[in-house]
């Protein structure tokens, strides 16, 4: 039997009671595409066979897998030139400044998907901090998705990842080849920590942070978890911390806790007290 528009619509209501993601019927096709190997292991012989069995069972852990598999994962290294260019021109430059006497820096890559965002994070202060091993340095990155926090956390990348965003040169200074993969230098993986965390629900134990990006993640949200979320988001910072969002993301629609400032054409917001 043919997916309904109630299967669908009942697909999405699970998604956002699981994830907070606000899907778009326009978008229902990837439920066929990203749910077919889920429905498959499940026994069910089609989508809407699936969402009968999501309906009656109510399996705990495939309605996890439904909300992790229709999650927004895209991502790359130095995925947006321009916002890198000014992390490494002036955001990092700043807080390497502010934070010399304790030589102590904390940044938060929220919403990490498979990790390429922390580790491009790392190679950067690799760059700026000559003597990176004086430091004191933690890039935590989160993601709602186990299954991306468990492939962030092996530093295990393939050949079509690498070549989106890292260059030739980047590529032999910071990672080495393992069989038909390539893995990030240790010195940089010790910098990185990886887990779980669903940013509308209460956060697991975090430090305060220097920087968090935040990017392309809110767009997706209800406005009331996008509040939420940055509610969050300002508890988390130190007051001469920033936070970074997506090119087309606005703090400003949502809540009254952060300025904006705008740098070489990034805008970031600062925590207000």
């Amino acid at each position: 039997m043919r997916t309904s528009d109630l299967d669908y619509a009942y697909l999405r209501e699970l998604v956002q009671t699981h994830s907070s993601n606000l899907l778009d019927p326009s978008r229902n096709a990837l439920f066929d595409t990203r749910l077919a190997p889920i429905a498959r292991l499940a026994g069910a012989s089609s989508l809407h066979d699936f969402v009968n069995l999501l309906r009656t069972d109510r399996p705990a852990h495939l309605h996890r897998a439904v909300a992790e598999a229709m999650t927004v994962t895209e991502t790359s290294f130095f995925r947006d030139p321009r916002l890198f260019d000014t992390l490494r021109a002036s955001i990092l430059p700043t807080l390497i400044r502010l934070r010399s006497s304790t030589r102590r820096l904390r940044i938060w890559s929220a919403a990490c998907s498979t990790g390429q965002e922390a580790f491009s994070l790392a190679i950067l202060l690799d760059h700026l901090l000559p003597r990176l091993a004086d430091w004191d340095i933690q890039i935590v990155g989160t993601d709602i998705s186990r299954s991306a926090i468990d492939y962030a956390q092996r530093g295990h990348f393939r050949s079509s990842e690498i070549h989106r965003g890292l260059t030739t040169q980047l590529l032999a200074q910071h990672f080495t080849p393992h069989d038909d993969e390539w893995l990030i230098a240790p010195r940089l993986s010790a910098l990185c920590h990886f887990r779980v965390a669903n940013l509308c629900e209460p956060l697991p134990p975090l430090p305060r942070f220097d920087l968090i990006l935040l990017r392309n993640v809110l767009l997706y949200f209800s406005p009331v978890d996008r509040t939420t979320v940055l509610t969050a988001m300002h508890h988390q910072l130190t007051l001469d911390g920033c936070l970074v969002l997506g090119d087309s993301e606005q703090a400003e629609d949502s809540t009254t806790l952060f300025q904006p400032q705008v740098i070489d054409d990034t805008y970031l917001y600062r925590p207000i007290p």
